[in-house]
């Protein structure tokens, strides 16, 4: 499934952007999985280190990967860090980590970025809501006027705590610079309150209308990608693959001629995050 964009003559370096819900590296395939494969979310298993390594071998083309439900490293996952894994596995040189939801010792979600370039910062935003959980990464390229934010989102199910978590962001991130928002946001592009945050942040949704739920028979575009208005998009589209309840949406994104990202030329490297409440 893909959706062209009108594009303009560009002379500008050219990312390949990728997001997914992984579903903390678990397949589905049908709506009876969630009960018949339910044990999944909370107990290791080799179809997922498979699954797993399915998903590093599909993202491995991209430029800039983000990733929502992964897990940080808890008994479901064998205690690994996916966002680590899937680096690793798919020649990712750089990766970052926010750990949200920890139950326990059994599950503890989080979101996840790879990329080819090495930012200059990672900051960590806090989400609001009733229930705690839910955040923002923020991957920061460059400084000033000129610079690219990338922030990474899964947000709430429920309307009202959606709607503040998007009050938020419209206030948290700085539309002065190139910006793009991606991830899970549990509702479509033109929802009033997502509407107010790309009016806000001068967004436009070149995946507006491409379903990404269910992963099996996709109906529903929850899973977006918002991009500056001074960034130039290619063609948008949804990636037919099952390794989740999710497709993912890919989408090549180039960047103004004077702005310039460095390629990370260490083998595996992370930056440390700075929490933000």
């Amino acid at each position: 499934m893909s959706q062209p964009i009108e594009e303009t003559t560009d002379t500008g370096q050219k990312l390949r952007f990728l997001s997914f819900n992984i579903q903390a590296g678990t397949s589905t395939a049908r709506y009876h999985h969630y009960v018949t494969h339910s044990w999944r979310q909370v107990l290791p298993h080799a179809k997922r280190v498979k699954n797993l390594d399915s998903i590093a071998e599909l993202v491995s083309p991209f430029d800039m990967v983000a990733l929502q439900e992964v897990d940080s490293g808890s008994l479901r996952s064998g205690y690994i860090n996916q966002s680590r894994y899937l680096a690793n596995h798919s020649g990712m040189p750089f990766w970052c980590h926010q750990s949200n939801r920890k139950v326990g010792t059994v599950a503890y979600a989080g979101n996840g970025f790879l990329s080819r370039y090495e930012p200059d910062a990672v900051e960590e935003h806090r989400l609001p809501g009733v229930i705690p959980g839910r955040g923002t990464l923020l991957v920061r390229y460059g400084e000033g006027f000129n610079g690219l934010d990338i922030a990474v989102v899964h947000l709430a199910l429920g309307k009202r705590a959606r709607a503040q978590q998007l009050k938020f962001l419209a206030r948290e991130l700085d539309s002065s610079r190139h910006l793009v928002v991606l991830g899970d946001f549990n509702t479509q592009v033109d929802t009033p309150h997502l509407l107010e945050l790309r009016e806000t942040l001068a967004l436009q949704a070149p995946t507006r209308g491409l379903p990404t739920y269910p992963s099996w028979q996709p109906q529903r575009a929850i899973d977006h990608m918002l991009v500056s208005r001074t960034l130039q998009v290619g063609v948008a589209e949804v990636l037919d693959v099952t390794y989740s309840d999710h497709c993912p949406v890919a989408l090549e994104i180039t960047l103004p001629p004077e702005l310039k990202l460095q390629e990370a030329t260490r083998p595996v490297i992370s930056i440390e995050s700075q929490t933000r409440p």
